[in-house]
């Protein structure tokens, strides 16, 4: 009986650690990482096209992405076929984060990102559609790096919609 309830009190502390928050020097380095990520989301978005993107989304099951409230990818595998098709409507991208990019550390693996953004897509056609909105997403650490775990898009709309 004492076996078994030592068991449990080391279980209960090991969720309670594992639950703990962050030390500010922890969060302070999980913010920078995060924010380091996410200029390089941009920065490689912007310089090497639409398939960039698919380096920046989780590649695990659990990822999803949301669109203005629409599921658009229900997983990593439709992630990659539609990020594989992007450059046939799609040839370049310049996408900025607004200054108001915010990082909510959550643990040493998880952090809540949220910025407005504004992109400028160039189409094969040549003509070009401008967007601004705002971003929310889960960033996940793994053996990689950072990756976007789950994302959502909401475009402002035009006025009068």
């Amino acid at each position: 009986m004492l076996r078994a309830t030592l068991a449990l009190i080391a279980l209960a502390a090991g969720a309670a650690a594992a639950q703990a928050p962050l030390a500010p020097a922890e969060r302070a380095a999980v913010s920078a990482d995060v924010r380091q990520f996410m200029l390089r989301v941009a920065s490689e978005v912007t310089q090497h096209g639409p398939t960039a993107w698919r380096a920046q989304f989780s590649q695990t099951p659990q990822f999803f992405m949301a669109v203005n409230g629409a599921l658009a990818f229900a997983d990593s595998a439709a992630a990659s076929r539609g990020i594989a098709a992007l450059p046939g409507i799609i040839k370049s991208i310049e996408l900025k984060w607004g200054d108001d990019l915010r990082i909510d550390p959550l643990t040493a693996q998880f952090a809540v990102v949220a910025s407005s953004y504004y992109e400028l897509q160039t189409h094969p056609d040549g003509t070009r559609t401008a967007d601004r909105g705002y971003f929310t997403a889960v960033a996940e650490r793994g053996a990689a790096g950072w990756t976007l775990r789950d994302a959502h898009w909401s475009s402002l709309s035009p006025p009068g919609h």
